[in-house]
């Protein structure tokens, strides 16, 4: 991939601009995730990972699913005791 360098202005409360062209080729687009980094005085951002994105929603999933299953046994618990 070939070095893109854009000179950009930081906003009041710290936003910049992603370049037009930077997003398209990196297929990041309105609404998506991206990963901030510091390292050795320089700052690196990257389009979150699709796995980061799916085991996010894996884990939700299996919350969701816990959550549902503990309230279908309590309310079996309760029509037992009735």
């Amino acid at each position: 991939m070939n070095r893109m360098s854009y000179e950009r202005k930081v906003g009041e409360r710290g936003q910049i601009t992603l370049p037009k062209k930077m997003r398209e080729e990196l297929g990041i687009a309105g609404g998506d995730k991206v990963v901030i980094q510091e390292e050795s005085g320089r700052i690196e951002v990257e389009k979150k990972d699709r796995k980061e994105e799916l085991v996010e929603g894996y884990r939700k999933t299996k919350e969701r699913d816990r959550n549902i299953s503990e309230e279908m046994l309590k309310a079996s618990g309760e029509v037992l005791e009735e």
